[in-house]
């Protein structure tokens, strides 16, 4: 079984027919091909394959969806650094917000909830970027003039980013 991560919490996500085993584990170790023997390689293949089919029968719409919330969750570990790093953060706002605006429509059920925390992550940048303009903090975390705060907010966010 599939799990959607959301700002609300893990979501289990069922596909039809799929088995409810437990998930396959990856080896404690990272062996190189010359470190396993015929058997090992001829299990690790075996395990690869099972993931490349779980990966085929699940729904693009919720492996995307995953990947986003991912970028948010990169995001916000950015800016909660101390100083925030404005500039990392800004990268994974923006790629965010370039996969929710331009798959609006095309994402399930996952939408809605990708939408809002486009939105939260947007607004804490904006926050913490005027904050960290305040606090004079210049050194690579100053955002890149057209970033995160695009899509409407930009004249705002940049009225409260440099004042």
């Amino acid at each position: 079984m599939s799990s959607l991560w959301t700002p609300e919490g893990e979501r289990p996500v069922r596909r039809p027919g799929a088995e409810t085993g437990p998930a396959p584990t990856a080896p404690e170790f990272d062996p190189g091909p010359d470190d396993l023997s015929p058997e090992e390689q001829a299990e690790v293949e075996q395990q690869l394959d099972q993931l490349r089919q779980e990966l085929l029968a699940t729904p693009a719409e919720i492996v995307v969806a995953n990947h986003a919330f991912g970028l948010f969750e990169l995001a916000a570990i950015h800016l909660s650094e101390q100083p925030p790093r404005l500039d990392q953060a800004q990268i994974a706002v923006d790629a965010m917000g370039a996969l929710v605006e331009r798959l609006a429509g095309r994402l399930g059920e996952a939408e809605q909830p990708l939408a809002d925390a486009l939105a939260q992550i947007r607004l804490a940048f904006v926050q913490i970027a005027g904050v960290a303009g305040l606090a004079g903090n210049g050194a690579g975390g100053e955002p890149a003039e057209g970033g995160a705060e695009t899509e409407g907010e930009s004249d705002e966010a940049g009225a409260e980013a440099a004042g």
